[in-house]
């Protein structure tokens, strides 16, 4: 698959709902009329989806690239940021979109940045079926950078977890 196709693939995954129901919205997580108001469909036009591989790698540590870019995961317990308990927000590395409040971080003990809550807009969701299971992943609704899965063993009051990559996240402090 070419660069060009592989972007054009994760955007035409991601901006599903507004193409024609391609995007699997998180189910689970939040309504239908939650996920579509705001999140990816409001930055569709962004300068951010034009930014090519070659030009992110120049923008991104190797593993940040392969996290927000190709989707893999760090190991667990490797990321600084599961330690960080300032008030302040957590960032999209790879565009500094806010997507969490620090008010919302707790310690899951997976070895991962976790969150019970997201702010609204800022994720786009898609149905992940590899490791023979279906997880939903998600995405910084802006650059498409991604970020992690949600799952249903959190806290109240959403008893969500979105279980996030600690290299695909900087940290704003208020």
């Amino acid at each position: 698959m070419t660069q060009t196709n592989t972007a054009f693939s994760r955007r035409r995954l991601l901006l599903g709902t507004v193409a024609g129901g391609l995007l699997a919205a998180c189910t689970n997580a939040r309504s239908s009329a939650e996920t579509k108001s705001g999140g990816e469909a409001q930055y569709a036009d962004t300068d951010w989806r034009n930014i090519t591989e070659a030009e992110w790698r120049e923008r991104l540590s190797p593993d940040a690239f392969d996290v927000l870019r190709k989707e893999d995961t760090e190991r667990a317990g490797t990321s600084p940021l599961n330690r960080e308990s300032r008030e302040g927000t957590f960032n999209c590395k790879g565009c500094d979109l806010p997507l969490f409040k620090s008010e919302w971080k707790y310690d899951s003990g997976t070895g991962w940045p976790s969150f019970w809550n997201y702010i609204d807009g800022s994720l786009g969701f898609k149905e992940d079926n590899t490791l023979f299971m279906t997880r939903t992943e998600y995405h910084c609704a802006r650059c498409l950078g991604h970020q992690g899965h949600v799952f249903e063993d959190g806290p109240q009051p959403t008893g969500l977890r979105y279980c996030n990559n600690g290299v695909a996240l900087t940290f704003q402090s208020a």
